[in-house]
C-alpha cells in the first residue's frame, strides 16, 4: 500500500486487511511518502500494534515508486495492491486467491465500488459508476467475468510483475493500466470478476475533483503520446467536448447565435443524464450531480489538452 495524505482513511484501509478471512500468511507493506498530515504516525502505531505490519520509506512520494519498494520489501508468491483510501471487504484476498487459480490470470481484479458520505460524495460516487461519468470501464460497471483491458488495483503473481519489471516509476498516474499493458504484451491475462468490490472513496470537494481529472487527462495524453495505439473513443471524448464548447462560445462572442447550440446541447444533455442517473440520490447529491459531471467532464478534457509533451519519455522504460 503506497500512502500519502492518507490520515483521513489510513486506520480503516489497513484494519480491513488486518481482518481478511484468508487462510493462508499475511503480510502488509506500507511505503510512506512525505505526508503534510499524520499519516506517518498513525502508520506507526499500526506496525507498533501487529507484527504483519512494515514501513518502507518512499521518498519521492510517487505511486509506481511506492509500489515497486513495498513488492520489493514484501516475500510471498501472491502480491495484492492496496490504496490508503480503500476498503477491502473481508473475503477479498481469498477470492481473488481463488479466481487466480481457477482462470489461471496473472492478474485480478473486480468492482471499484464508489462509495460517498456527504452529498457531494455521493454524487462523485454515482458519476463514477455511469457511462456518463467515467466510461465503459467493467472494473466501474460491473460485468461478466473474463479477460479485460486493465482492474482496479489488482491482485497479481509476483513472478508477472518480475518478468515485466514492476510498475513504471515515470508515470505518476496510469500506472496501474500501463502495467496491465505491458502483461497483456508478454502473453499474460488481466481478469475482472465481479465477485471483487472495493469500496473507494472519492475527493471530498470541487476542487480536489478537478485537480484529480485534471491530472488523469494530462497523465492520458502522456500514455498515448508513448502508445499511440492506445488511444480510444472514451479516452477522447473529454477534449472533443471542450474544444467544441470553446468553439461554439468563440462564434457567440463575435455574434453568431449558431455559436450557442454546442454549449447548450451540453447542458440539456448533462442535465438530462443526470436526472436519469441521479433519479434514487437524496436530493442534496442529487441537486450536485450536474455540477460533478461537467467538472470530471472539462477538467479531464483539459488536462488532456493542456498535457506537457515532456510530460513522461517518449519511449518505454521497460522492454
Amino acid at each position: 500500500m503506497p500512502v500519502l495524505n492518507e490520515g483521513r482513511h489510513l486506520r480503516a484501509a489497513v484494519r480491513a486487511i488486518t481482518v481478511q478471512d484468508y487462510p493462508g500468511q499475511l503480510e502488509i507493506v506500507l511505503a510512506l511518502g512525505p505526508s503534510d498530515d499524520d499519516t506517518a504516525e498513525i502508520a506507526a502505531e499500526l506496525a507498533g500494534a501487529d507484527a504483519r505490519i512494515s514501513l518502507v520509506d518512499n521518498p519521492s512520494g510517487l505511486t509506481p515508486c511506492g509500489l515497486n519498494l513495498a513488492v520489493a520489501a514484501s516475500t510471498h508468491e501472491v502480491v495484492v495492491r492496496v490504496d490508503g483510501h480503500a476498503i477491502l471487504p473481508r473475503d477479498y484476498v481469498r477470492v481473488a486467491v481463488e479466481v487466480l487459480t481457477e482462470s489461471g490470470a496473472d492478474n485480478v481484479g473486480g468492482v471499484m465500488a464508489a462509495e460517498g458520505v456527504t452529498p457531494f460524495e455521493q454524487a462523485v460516487a454515482r458519476a463514477m459508476c455511469t457511462r456518463l461519468g467515467i466510461g465503459g470501464s467493467r472494473f466501474h460497471l460491473g460485468g461478466a467475468a473474463g479477460p479485460v483491458e486493465t482492474v482496479y488495483l489488482g491482485v497479481f503473481r509476483r513472478e508477472i510483475l518480475d518478468r515485466v519489471g514492476g510498475f513504471d516509476p515515470t508515470l505518476r498516474r496510469a500506472q496501474d493500466w500501463e502495467l496491465n499493458h505491458r502483461i497483456r504484451k508478454v502473453g499474460g491475462v488481466v481478469w475482472f470478476t465481479p465477485r471483487l468490490h472495493v469500496t473507494y472513496r472519492p475527493r471530498a470537494d470541487l476542487p480536489a475533483l478537478a485537480r484529480q481529472f485534471y491530472r488523469t487527462g494530462q497523465w492520458r495524453r502522456g500514455v498515448i503520446r508513448r502508445m499511440p495505439d492506445t488511444a480510444n473513443s472514451r479516452y477522447l471524448a473529454p477534449p472533443a467536448v471542450v474544444l467544441a464548447l470553446l468553439g461554439g462560445l468563440a462564434l457567440a462572442a463575435t455574434g453568431k447565435p449558431v455559436g450557442w447550440l454546442a454549449p447548450a446541447g451540453y447542458a440539456v444533455g448533462l442535465l438530462g443524464g443526470a436526472a436519469v442517473t441521479g433519479r434514487d440520490l437524496p436530493p442534496a447529491a442529487a441537486v450536485r450531480l450536474p455540477l460533478v459531471y461537467a467538472t470530471m467532464h472539462l477538467a479531464w478534457g483539459a488536462g488532456f489538452l493542456l498535457s506537457p509533451k515532456d510530460l513522461i519519455p517518449d519511449l518505454p522504460s521497460t522492454p
